[in-house]
């Protein structure tokens, strides 16, 4: 059964009550275009919060399920089903928050075509939320493509100079690896005669072989989105291209629809084929760790240097979810929420020195501590938390996945724990050297000595993403028991297969 207003209905659709009332407002009344955005995206922020307070954490199964039939053809029944659990609740909750502070970042920054971004900046919302809560194969698919448009429109029309290439980019190698995926979903739904996602993981049966060639099917959309190496050459154009509260939300959730497929669908509903390409899935995850880390440090633009900084810690995420046991998925999980706070604050970061300036360059700054005090120490902390120090959420993330990923069975050597514990040494470097270079050494450019610190809109844009950076690093318990129950779930499937391997 189904009911409009159920919290699952309310907190995907909300964003289209601000995108209605948006279309209506003449398209020169900036402030109150950009007020109804932040608006919509605060309540549709507060409609998860009630979400999460009617989600009962010792139960693994969906729940506030959402099922009613949608399309009837040839035989097979498409449904609009809906349903949240531990393994999903977290990252609706980061989609809801990341947008109202990303809308509220273009206050100053976008200045033309105001009515058509916030249009499709909350139409982004939904697509994201709709991915994450979607319990059918195809349901799934169309929010999966649905937030390819408005993310193509942020990145074309309000990018940098390169925009056109970087959009066109973005959304052909999503959409190369998307074919595949139709194709893997078109299989099941005519050979297992359901769409629904719980019906096929409780089902099973497929042979293990053909697991193998829908594991790689499915695979191919969800490591282009990671996005895993060798597939991540868009990231870095796409991120450099975007406008800041673009690169905020392609990192913070986008990549995560990534890492959340292989989670939802890879290793659930193809468990032997996850068990045995498992130490492929690792080697590609720590080449990713080590090579991001490099490229990094090579950079000389700050927002390139974060953004390819994101294939290194989602390498992080990828070693965690096919470690294939409890601590790895679950710091898998943990890591996608703290990626999206620190590199989404990163991205801020960057934002508010380039609006000052209108350059990225690190050879164009130093000594910036002397006149931005405030802005130094909310980018050292930051810094500190992408870097992993204990205490702060990175550290929690990367420490469970390394524990998980050096007691894996299925990965099958420890030293992929060890050269993913070398990440985490450079990870201490690229962050490290880029903080001198903007904020240490001397302020001897003239450009720079006139610099205003951080305003008090700026400081609360920050302010819940470093609430969080805190909580995670000093008591993450909550955080694990949201998804442990559903976890475990994953992991039984898992050892049911691996009984049936051996």
């Amino acid at each position: 059964m189904t009911s409009l207003l159920s919290i699952l209905n309310l907190v995907t659709f909300f964003p289209i009550v601000g995108v209605l009332i948006i279309l209506f407002l003449p398209r020169n009344r900036h402030n109150a275009i950009r007020w109804t955005a932040l608006i919509a995206s605060v309540i549709t922020f507060a409609l998860s919060i009630k979400m999460l307070a009617d989600f009962n954490i010792n139960d693994p199964d969906l729940q506030m399920v959402q099922e009613v039939t949608w399309i009837t053809v040839a035989g097979w029944d498409i449904k609009y089903h809906m349903g949240v659990d531990g393994l999903s609740l977290l990252l609706v909750l980061l989609t809801t928050l990341l947008t109202p502070i990303s809308i509220l970042s273009t206050w100053k920054a976008i200045e033309e075509r105001v009515k058509e971004f916030m249009a499709f900046f909350l139409l982004l919302e939904l697509g994201m939320v709709g991915v994450f809560l979607a319990q059918d194969l195809f349901l799934f698919y169309v929010f999966w493509e649905f937030t390819l448009v408005p993310m193509y429109f942020l990145i074309g029309i309000w990018g940098g100079p390169r925009r056109m290439y970087a959009a066109i980019k973005f959304f052909l190698y999503t959409m190369a690896g998307s074919i595949l995926m139709l194709l893997a979903i078109l299989w099941l739904g005519l050979n297992q005669g359901t769409f629904s996602i719980p019906e096929l993981i409780q089902t099973g049966g497929i042979d293990p072989q053909l697991q193998i060639w829908l594991f790689l099917a499915f695979a191919a959309a969800f490591a282009i989105k990671v996005p895993m190496w060798p597939l991540h050459s868009w990231l870095p154009d796409a991120h450099v291209e975007a406008p800041t509260a673009g690169s905020v939300i392609l990192a913070g959730v986008l990549l995560k629809m990534g890492t959340y497929g292989f989670l939802r669908f890879n290793i659930p509903m193809f468990p032997e084929a996850s068990l045995k390409l498992a130490p492929w899935m690792a080697l590609l995850a720590v080449i990713g760790i080590l090579y991001g880390a490099a490229v990094s440090y090579a950079q000389r633009d700050v927002k390139k240097l974060v953004a390819y900084s994101s294939v290194s810690h989602l390498g992080f995420v990828m070693l965690g979810l096919f470690a294939l046991n409890m601590q790895g998925i679950q710091g898998g999980i943990l890591q996608m929420i703290n990626h999206g706070l620190s590199t989404g604050a990163l991205f801020l970061i960057v934002g508010f020195i380039y609006e000052r300036r209108h350059t990225r360059e690190m050879d164009d700054f130093g000594g910036l501590w002397k006149v931005m005090p405030v802005y130094a120490i909310l980018t050292l902390i930051v810094t500190l938390s992408s870097m992993g120090l204990p205490g702060l959420n990175g550290f929690v993330g990367e420490f469970t996945i390394l524990l998980g990923a050096f007691g894996s069975s299925p990965i099958g050597s420890r030293l992929y724990a060890g050269f993913a514990a070398a990440g985490v040494i450079l990870a201490a470097i690229y962050m490290l050297y880029m903080f001198q270079k903007l904020f240490l050494g001397p302020l001897d450019k003239d450009e720079n000595k006139g610099l205003k610190d951080l305003n008090w809109r700026e400081i609360v844009i920050l302010l819940p993403l470093l609430i969080l950076i805190f909580w995670i690093g000093l008591y993450p318990k909550p955080f694990f028991e949201l998804m442990g129950p559903s976890v475990q779930k994953v992991v039984d499937i898992l050892q049911t297969a691996a009984l049936a391997v051996h």
